[in-house]
């Protein structure tokens, strides 16, 4: 017969058990729960063994961890950074912003999953799809090939990728069994639904041949390579399609303004006034244009469709005019006289009704420089003095 007393003890031992269990599942933080689920341990092992008491202690265990889980942060195990296939990945703070993952298809739930986005390309997945990529980061391919594809759709044909994907190489057909076949406009490659969702994006090779800018369905690939190459000078126009400056009045103003600008600049960079003021920097969004007039971004043909780059040249090409012109002294001493006419006013070489000599870049008026039947006065003064120093030089060195 067990002896009363000890009984007794183990019903008290239960009882406080019991108590502690009730007063650990109210645990309400992290550290609170934490504590809670090592005392219920140690509680689940007070108790008799294969008991209704101890079962039920599991039980409140198990809600313990679960309540664990739900308040514990999921960022607070996965690493801030992860370089995978050149991708730089960063974690995500925003939690409401409902995203789509680039590698499984499928929402991002910012609240209970850890998510990154690529600070190159913008791919953005789960962590748990981080070691599934296969997909290299486009913005090495943009800084290793930064050229256009200036073919239109250039299409091969679904049987020249073996009637797989061109990028993931799944099974796609045109009758969409296993996997619709989607083409890209860009490449003119097929892709499935997983590397092809459809997007929209202007075409180069469309704008530039047709000046055609109506958006067509791309991969997700040349998407964001077209979306990082939208602001690189990388189109050479003159020599890609010359005729289309034949047909496009606003590519002929905008030259102009271009080459005007390019006139500008050394009045600037010799003008202590136009370097505190900075004016050049007005162009720091197009930094192409103050150094050369031919080569265009996608960017700028957009702006130039919508009429944006020729309005805000112009106000540019103005004030640079005025500074040069109107309110530096500096600058208006490096105007010229017409020689051929020694008459008007001071010219400067991006005036409209102005002539530049090829050889000594002095200005001229211009109905003045094609009526002129003799050499550049500027240029002949220069070859005389130039021909009066060689003998003496001569006769220094004997």
């Amino acid at each position: 017969m067990p002896c009363v007393a000890s009984t007794h003890r183990a019903g008290a031992v239960i009882s406080v058990c019991l108590f502690r269990l009730k007063g650990l599942f109210l645990a309400s933080d992290i550290q609170q729960l934490r504590q809670a689920i090592e005392e219920c341990k140690q509680v689940i092992l007070e108790l008799p063994e294969q008991s209704d008491k101890q079962k039920d202690a599991v039980v409140r265990l198990i809600h313990l961890r679960l309540k664990l889980q739900e308040l514990k942060d999921p960022h607070e195990d996965e690493p801030n950074m992860r370089i995978i296939l050149e991708h730089r990945f960063y974690k995500e703070k925003s939690k409401s912003v409902k995203q789509v993952c680039d590698k499984c298809s499928t929402f991002i739930w910012g609240l209970i999953q850890t998510w990154y986005t690529c600070t190159g390309c913008y791919y953005r997945c789960h962590s748990k799809c981080l070691n599934l990529i296969t997909k290299p980061c486009v913005r090495s391919k943009v800084s290793h090939q930064s050229e256009y594809e200036l073919t239109i759709c250039p299409e091969a044909g679904l049987d020249s990728q073996d009637y797989r994907c061109a990028e993931c190489r799944a099974p796609i057909s045109l009758r969409a069994v296993p996997s619709e076949a989607r083409q890209c406009d860009y490449t003119g490659q097929y892709y499935c639904s997983n590397c092809h969702w459809n997007d929209l994006a202007v075409i180069p090779a469309r704008v530039i041949h047709n000046w055609d800018f109506e958006p067509r369905k791309v991969s997700r690939c040349s998407m964001r390579y077209l979306a990082l190459m939208l602001g690189r000078p990388v189109l050479k126009l003159r020599e890609i399609n010359p005729l289309l400056f034949n047909y496009v009045e606003e590519l002929v103003e905008i030259r102009k303004l271009r080459q005007d600008i390019l006139l500008m600049k050394p009045y600037f960079i010799t003008c202590k006034e136009a370097m505190e003021a900075r004016l050049l920097l007005q162009l720091q969004d197009r930094q192409h244009f103050v150094e050369n007039d031919d080569m265009y971004s996608l960017q700028d043909l957009l702006d130039v469709s919508s009429g944006r780059l020729g309005a805000s040249l112009t106000d540019i090409h103005t004030m640079f005019a005025k500074h040069i012109k109107l309110d530096c002294e500096r600058c208006q001493a490096k105007g010229f006289v017409c020689e051929l006419c020694k008459e008007g006013d001071i010219l400067f070489p991006f005036d409209s009704h102005t002539s530049v000599c090829q050889d000594c870049a002095a200005v001229f008026h211009r109905d003045c420089y094609y009526d002129n039947s003799t050499s550049c006065p500027r240029c002949m003064r220069l070859n005389l003095r130039k021909q009066t120093q060689e003998p003496a030089e001569g006769t220094w060195q004997q």
